[in-house]
């Protein structure tokens, strides 16, 4: 599979990273059947993949119309299962219910199937800032311009920004990287084109014109390392990236954990030039 996204390869900043998109393009499909991958989560471990505060069922409900109206088919009754969720289940996306309380704006439902390194139940109600605060250095550079985003959103207006990082997995659902990462001594620099995962995360919000909240969805890609090199300029762009990356980032992505396996597979690929200096602000993204 070709890389649908290299976002390593931009240069904007992290508000300006989120540029508008048609509405037509909100929801990038890509997968047959979401539900068959999502039930099961969904069923084995709720509070992993799902949670939903109390009053938030008027937002979920038109998040729900949204999705129904991006797909041109109405879903299935709900039943018993949160509109939220039902409505997620039709779309690879997942799917965040963000409203504003007490002067800030919280995560009151989301949908979680594809989680990179949390649960649903452990973000359910926090702010932008609490969300944000692994990211070191979010809260003096960022936070204020992404309120006023969130503040400013009109109907219709569609915003979309993407981000990456490395795994050695390719299961799209990873509350706990742990597991994960202490089998990371098996990948040989001979592997480590197969083993390890480029995780594209492509984001968009949008505003909810009724309730007043904004839907957050998130869509992960992934690809073997491997698949970079197939196209040169975007090796070498992802060359640069990874060498040169702020502290920040390398610390927030645990890039250190892949650093050999990364450089052994861009030498034999012919990127063996490393670079020196502080990589451009979109490198630094949550």
């Amino acid at each position: 599979m070709s890389l649908r996204h290299a976002p390593w390869t931009e240069s904007a900043d992290f508000a300006i990273g989120l540029r508008p998109i048609p509405e037509t393009g909100w929801l990038e499909g890509g997968e047959a059947d979401p539900a068959a991958r999502k039930d099961p989560l969904f069923a084995a471990a709720r509070p992993d993949v799902f949670a939903e505060a109390q009053g938030s069922r008027a937002g979920q409900l038109e998040i729900a119309r949204l999705v129904d109206a991006a797909l041109g088919t109405p879903g299935e009754p709900a039943g018993d299962l949160p509109p939220l969720y039902a409505a997620a289940r039709r779309v690879s996306d997942d799917l965040c219910l963000m409203e504003k309380s007490d002067g800030a704006w919280r995560l009151t439902a989301l949908s979680l199937s594809a989680a990179s390194f949390f649960r649903a139940e452990e973000v359910l109600g926090k702010s932008l800032a609490e969300l944000h605060g692994p990211v070191n250095g979010f809260s003096e550079r960022f936070l204020r311009r992404v309120e006023r985003i969130f503040e400013g959103l009109r109907p219709g207006l569609v915003l979309e920004r993407r981000n990456w990082s490395l795994f050695n997995s390719d299961v799209l659902s990873v509350p706990d990287p742990a597991p994960y990462r202490a089998r990371l001594p098996l990948v040989t620099p001979q592997t480590a084109g197969e083993a390890l995962f480029l995780r594209v995360e492509r984001q968009t919000l949008r505003r909810l014109p009724q309730t007043g909240g904004a839907v957050f969805t998130i869509r992960i890609w992934l690809n073997p390392l491997a698949d970079v090199a197939a196209e040169p300029a975007r090796l070498a762009a992802f060359a640069q990236a990874w060498r040169s990356a702020p502290q920040a980032f390398r610390d927030y992505k645990r890039l250190a954990l892949y650093d050999r396996l990364v450089e052994a597979f861009l030498r034999a690929h012919g990127e063996s030039h490393s670079v020196n200096g502080t990589a451009s602000p979109s490198l630094w993204a949550p």
